[in-house]
């Protein structure tokens, strides 16, 4: 069903006078009229929406108040803008977490286990890239399940702590660290339903605005926490089926159990490692590791944790990461494909080889509770697989928001214009030179593009605060080198299209989560791309095509996906419709994914 737009003044769509469009704090005010008996999430099933043309002072997001569409029938906000004094993605929300209901059709477990994952990250109080969504992911969909599921967390300075409900100190104790033993408290608290355990040590590791990047050594403060973590279960006498360890982070984690706590209380637990990416090895001298209490000389070898590009050198070095694949019950990496490509390369592939055995790729799931368009907060209309129209609006409010769209400009005609999300961390491995090109060749197609995402490196930053400056005062480009959750979802919701075109990529989230609202990914074919996006013209899987796919890492190979892209976009509307709605339907839940995680779960438990 096309959305019907009735302007309420006579003459044309949204013909504010100069006079309002020169102060930018007044703006149009939309007021969706709601037939009985809609949902909120139903709300553009309605026949129309009526757009009162009117100025309103205020610096309320346009959000709806929560409850007001269900208690009044009434949906009023206001269009944002660039010169907005507080951008439209930083004002407040009705929430700021997800629904946390468990879906009832959830089958429950029959052989329940009690998982403690331990990390570096969990979405959303600490989350720097996936590995936080996947952590908060795979601990909900195993709770509904019936399963009994922790998360031991570093207590990071930046955790907001009214973000955590019922935090409560419950563990004072020490725990070893260089000839030291801390003082450590241990807090509980519940983030997004889930039961948390943050330690917090009492000297200087964790400290700072960050998760990363803090006045610390961040190896020897995760050595602290590997250790700290299983400290914890041995004075509480906790003893989980299960202690998932997640990244070189952790990796030190089964070397301390398996050579240490494992003879002294700790029996019942085994250990699954879960490897998100395979670039980051947690290089580590053998010194740094005699601070945890472990004798680092004795794991300077090549069937432990040796990392075999500095054999011979002097001094050799070891590798967490090597370690926790060597000690772990299982590892697990996070799909198929980029399974066998760590099989085929990188130095790594010979201890995957000897341990293939207990090497097995799965493809991570999304948090289907957080990322929901028929219930996000941050969403300034909601939609569904069986009726998308909200989207249109998401997407006209975020082209007005990032001025690609003024009040000037019918929305229909601001519609039509295809929008490009890419939504990365700024390295080498997410294809820059194919991020830098895609601006361009957006551009050329008449398109419009919106990337988001922060540059580490201070040389790859300066190259595209270069971009920022060239392209972010005209009408098709918008380069934000910040990472915003709330923003996220919103450019989630906007876009036509979500590029992906990765050098690597082990599993990859963008692409699915952009799916789950709507927008059709352009991705380079490897690792879990590979296993997630299928092309739209390729016949004899067409029952699976769900997006672009390109193979090459040439610009060529790119421009080629995006120009059948945007041709479909453009001359075939009932196909586009149909493909949004398919990749609106995908299953790529957690649930899913977590029924293989508790079978490698039962195949090693004692």
């Amino acid at each position: 069903m096309r959305v019907k737009m009735e302007c309420a003044t006579a003459g044309r769509f949204f013909g504010p006078s100069s006079s309002r469009l020169s102060n930018p704090r007044r703006r149009r005010r939309i007021v969706l009229n709601r037939n009985n008996g809609l949902s909120a999430h139903n709300l553009c099933s309605s026949s129309k929406f009526k757009i009162q043309a009117q100025t309103h002072l205020s610096s309320e997001v346009g959000i709806a108040k929560q409850g007001s569409l269900t208690d009044f029938g009434i949906q009023e906000f206001v269009w944002p803008s660039p010169t907005d004094e507080i951008p439209f993605w930083k004002k407040g929300f009705p929430s700021w977490d997800a629904n946390l209901e468990v879906p009832s059709e959830v089958k429950k477990d029959s052989k329940l286990m009690h998982i403690i994952h331990v990390t570096a990250e969990m979405a959303p109080i600490a989350k720097v890239g996936g590995l936080g969504d996947v952590v908060t992911g795979l601990a909900r969909a195993c709770l509904s399940r019936g399963h009994r599921v922790d998360i031991m967390l570093p207590f990071y300075g930046c955790i907001q702590r009214e973000q955590i409900d019922d935090l409560t100190l419950i563990t004072t104790y020490n725990s070893y660290h260089d000839g030291k033993w801390i003082p450590t408290h241990a807090y509980s608290g519940t983030v997004s339903g889930i039961p948390v355990i943050f330690i917090e040590p009492s000297h200087q590791f964790f400290k700072g605005q960050h998760v990363y990047g803090g006045s610390y050594n961040e190896l020897e403060a995760y050595l602290f926490f590997s250790r700290a973590c299983l400290e914890w279960m041995q004075v509480t006498g906790t003893q989980p089926d299960i202690i998932h360890v997640h990244e070189w982070q952790t990796g030190a984690l089964p070397l301390l159990y398996w050579d240490m706590y494992h003879y002294l209380s700790l029996q019942k637990p085994r250990i699954v490692l879960t490897i998100h990416n395979m670039e980051h090895y947690g290089e580590c001298r053998q010194e740094q590791l005699n601070m945890c209490g472990l004798d680092g000389s004795l794991y300077a070898t090549f069937d432990k944790a040796v990392d075999d590009r500095t054999v011979g050198h002097n001094p050799e070095r070891l590798s967490l990461l090597k370690g926790g694949i060597v000690y772990s019950n299982a590892v697990v990496t996070v799909s198929p494909t980029y399974l066998k490509e760590t099989l085929c390369s990188g130095w790594l592939s010979n201890t995957l080889i000897r341990h293939r055995d207990k090497y097995v790729g799965i493809v991570n799931g999304i948090d289907t509770a957080m990322w929901n368009p028929s219930t996000d907060v941050f969403l300034p209309s909601k939609f569904h697989a069986q009726n998308f129209e909200g989207k249109k609006l998401c997407k006209y409010y975020v082209q007005r928001g990032l001025g690609l769209a003024s009040g000037n400009h019918v929305p229909d005609t601001a519609l039509k214009v295809p929008l490009v999300v890419c939504i990365t961390r700024l390295v080498a491995q997410k294809g820059l030179h194919l991020i830098i090109h895609a601006i361009k060749q957006v551009e050329e197609l008449g398109g419009q593009m919106v990337i988001l995402g922060k540059a580490p490196d201070s040389r790859v930053e300066s190259e595209f605060e270069g971009l920022v400056n060239l392209h972010n005062q005209g009408q098709s480009i918008r380069i934000l080198l910040m990472y915003s959750e709330e923003l996220s979802h919103l450019l989630y919701a906007a876009a036509d299209f979500i590029l992906v075109p990765s050098m690597y990529e082990p599993c990859g989230l963008a692409q699915m989560i952009g799916m789950r609202y709507g927008a059709v990914p352009v991705v380079r074919k490897t690792g879990g791309l590979a296993d997630t996006v299928f092309d739209m013209d390729d016949e004899p899987n067409h029952e699976m095509a769900n997006g672009f796919v390109f193979e090459g890492i040439d610009e060529g190979s790119l421009n080629r996906a995006l120009g059948r892209a945007f041709a479909c976009y453009r001359n075939k509307p009932d196909e586009w419709n149909g493909i949004v709605k398919k990749v609106m339907a995908v299953d790529n839940s957690w649930n899913n994914t977590a029924g293989r995680y508790i079978e490698i779960y039962e195949s090693v438990r004692a």
